[in-house]
């Protein structure tokens, strides 16, 4: 196997808490107004680090999506989702987006989101 390069981010980052790789820089945050099976969620335009999963479709609260789930590359934990596809016009917006739950990072400040996490709105998996 080859060597594994990790990409180190400058400034306020959002680590795995895990293994403490860098995942997402705070000026990519676009909302954390969403909500998985494990709590709160941060949406994001862009993340590093990571490796994307098989796609599958997913039945949400905002409705069916293509996503794939994502993959700390330092660790292998799955630390959120990728919004491959929207299949309602309202939800376009997500698409090309990545999602991470709060209760699988770290904040720049080294608080783990889970501590204050609370149900906060947008597209747990029905199942």
């Amino acid at each position: 196997m080859g060597r594994l390069y990790l990409i180190q981010l400058d400034g306020g980052i959002y680590t795995c808490c895990n293994c403490g790789s860098h995942l997402a820089h705070y000026d990519e945050l676009v909302s954390k107004g969403f909500h998985c099976r494990s709590g709160s969620a941060y949406l994001f335009n862009t993340v590093v680090n990571v490796s994307v999963g098989p796609q599958e479709e997913r039945m949400m609260t905002t409705g069916m999506h293509m996503v794939a789930d994502i993959f700390c590359n330092c660790c292998g934990q799955i630390v959120g989702w990728k919004y491959e596809s929207a299949h309602e016009k309202g939800q376009k917006y997500k698409e090309g987006k990545f999602i991470l739950e709060r209760a699988k990072v770290m904040d720049f400040d080294g608080t783990n989101f889970y501590l204050d996490s609370h149900q906060a709105g947008s597209d747990v998996d029905d199942a």
